[in-house]
């Protein structure tokens, strides 16, 4: 195992001394080695010699390098060469974890496949991201799109004959970080064994993970479950509100304690003593009446008025919020959720870090996203390469980013 830095020697992150070495591209990739990277393995990019074409993305792909890179290394080869295969060999050599999430078959072309990989390390971890895991549907070329669709989440998302895929890209991050989970799976099977293994995860089997929940509630009930536009909820009012001036909050009373609480709040004490609302379930069916009382109730309360009462009453309730909005969210900034992070163009940025804590704190940044190719002659060199080698590599076959 390599060394890797950490935030505080005092107390290692707990990869530290792990060493990835990463053929990724997009989002369900680098979210593996994202997370693994944040807690202290050293994860190394292997790139394109024009770089990662996730780096040049527009609209919606903006931000995808940034976010899901930070504390990386970056060298960049030209594996369609025998020298930049052979110094990606050269590294591997030295790592526990190997990632992709390459076509199937791209690898294997190379001679970077886990079977090739494996005789020659089989302390070796292999980590493949794919759009399937193997059976009838590994040959097709899936996005999170297209599996969300195949897979249920579509349907669920949207109103009754408009499927709509999630606002973000659930299947691809989620993918990643069972990537990620079971590297560390391994890593604690290898400790047993002395052995490496082979990990696949799957955007498809992840979206029918994600919906296992709708699933198993037609297995219960033997009635299919309904888009969540036009579901029955379990609870009685969880739902958006639209109040003065136009504005939107989402209000929730779950329980029969917190139906009390909220009537007793805003004046509702008849309702409370409606025999018809006694139960969550008594509500739940008596909504298509209840409901618009409710709202009317409501409607000439500010958004920020109804949010005051329910934080003072421990009520759940949520602003309505844009993800732009999140930037200055006081919690978030209070909590040192957000960190400063390079954007493409040089710029900085924060961004979310990983939403967990260790010790009471977020791991953070270490490493800011790599140029293309930044640590390439430190890496080459570390691996055995003279000057005048790394000289004779950068003619075609490196991309050296000092």
């Amino acid at each position: 195992m390599s060394e890797a830095n950490t935030a505080n020697a005092a107390h290692p992150l707990p990869y530290a001394g792990v060493r990835v070495v990463e053929f990724t591209h997009m989002v369900m990739g680098p979210t593996c080695g994202l997370l693994l990277a944040d807690l202290g393995a050293e994860v190394i990019k292997v790139e394109p010699i024009e770089g990662d074409n996730t780096r040049r993305l527009l609209g919606s792909g903006s931000g995808f390098f940034p976010t899901f890179n930070r504390n990386k290394k970056s060298i960049a080869l030209d594996l369609k060469q025998p020298e930049g295969v052979e110094a990606a060999l050269r590294l591997i050599a030295t790592a526990d974890i190997v990632s992709e999430n390459f076509k199937p078959g791209t690898m294997k072309k190379l001679g970077l496949d886990h079977e090739t990989l494996s005789k020659l390390n089989p302390r070796l971890i292999y980590v493949s991201h794919k759009g399937f895991l193997p059976g009838p549907y590994d040959h097709r070329t899936a996005l999170d799109e297209v599996v969300q669709m195949m897979g249920g989440l579509a349907y669920m998302t949207g109103r009754s004959g408009d499927p709509l895929r999630a606002g973000t890209s659930v299947n691809d991050i989620m993918g990643g970080m069972f990537g990620a989970i079971g590297a560390m799976a391994a890593l604690r099977q290898r400790e047993l064994t002395g052995k490496g293994c082979e990990v696949q995860s799957a955007l498809f089997e992840n979206n029918v993970f994600l919906v296992a929940q709708h699933m198993m509630q037609f297995a219960a009930t033997g009635k299919p479950a309904d888009p969540m536009p036009s579901r029955i909820s379990a609870w009685a009012v969880y739902d958006v509100f639209t109040v003065k001036d136009g504005e939107q909050i989402f209000l929730a009373a779950v329980s029969d304690k917190q139906w009390a609480i909220f009537c007793k709040a805003f004046g509702l004490e008849d309702m409370l003593a409606d025999p018809r609302l006694k139960t969550n379930n008594d509500r739940v069916r008596a909504r298509e009446w209840m409901m618009p009382i409710l709202r009317s109730h409501l409607a000439n309360h500010s958004a920020a008025e109804l949010a005051s009462v329910f934080e003072q009453n421990e009520l759940p309730f949520a602003p309505i919020t844009k993800p732009q909005e999140l930037f200055d969210d006081p919690h978030l900034n209070a909590t040192g959720g957000l960190a400063p992070v390079r954007m493409n163009d040089g710029s900085m940025a924060k961004v979310p870090l990983a939403p967990f804590t260790l010790d009471g704190e977020r791991p953070g940044i270490r490493l800011q996203p790599p140029h293309i190719g930044e640590h390439s002659r430190e890496l080459l060199k570390e691996v055995g390469y003279s000057d005048e080698e790394i000289a004779a590599l950068e003619t075609h076959h490196i991309t050296l980013g000092d």
